[in-house]
């Protein structure tokens, strides 16, 4: 289960009395958004249970849904629809996701917990990146939880059923990689990532991004 050593070591830091916990989820999906949930925590005792949302069932992370909603100081949601990660690429659409979540706490964090290695929030937000924080942090736990759980949901109401959305939430189960190869992307894949060259039918559908733009693309098959 993860703890509270992290945020207690970043409020023990001068000018920090409040940490916010952040986590994505989307990223090396091939239709949908890319979601990102940021969580502040007061350091009261947390749901039972809590950790990185890919060590719970389903069941246990909506049931931890409300859980986390009453237990949070604050918790807020950023997004980057699919059309964003087309032209922009994945590191700026975090970015954006990422910001918009921040921005939407009710209480500004003066640090951030960020899993993984790769800063894409950037300053003037204090970030502080945490590989498998999401099993360290309950802040990020929770963000992770949240934002699975939420992003899971839009999927499952895009309807798509060929595709399997409701289930495999627009990664590259065989069940949507099928439907991709029989019947062309939805209106909701990203049009610009390298599974269409796989697709002789469909690779004309294919959208290249300015040069200027931001790069990043998470390895699709990695």
């Amino acid at each position: 289960m993860a703890g509270y050593a992290i945020e207690e070591l970043l409020l023990s830091l001068p000018s920090v009395r409040t940490v916010a916990g952040v986590d994505e989820v989307g990223r090396g999906a091939w239709a949908g958004p890319v979601t990102v949930c940021a969580v502040v925590s007061d350091l009261s005792e947390p749901p039972t249970g809590l950790t990185d949302s890919k060590r719970l069932t389903a069941k246990r992370r909506e049931a931890l849904v409300q859980e986390i909603r009453d237990w949070a100081a604050g918790y807020a949601f950023g997004e980057a629809s699919h059309t964003e990660v087309d032209e922009l690429g994945m590191t700026e659409a975090l970015h954006r996701a990422a910001r918009r979540a921040l921005e939407a706490l009710p209480v500004r964090p003066d640090a951030v917990i960020l899993d993984g290695s790769h800063d894409y929030i950037g300053p003037p937000w204090r970030v502080r990146l945490e590989v498998r924080g999401d099993s360290a942090s309950v802040s990020v736990a929770a963000a992770s939880v949240l934002a699975k759980v939420r992003r899971d949901a839009q999927m499952g109401e895009l309807g798509c059923d060929e595709y399997g959305f409701a289930e495999n939430a627009g990664y590259p189960s065989p069940q949507h990689q099928d439907a991709l190869a029989r019947l062309g992307p939805t209106a909701h894949h990203r049009l610009s990532w390298s599974y269409l060259d796989d697709l002789p039918r469909w690779r004309h559908l294919k959208r290249h991004r300015d040069p200027l733009a931001i790069e990043g693309q998470a390895t699709l098959f990695g």
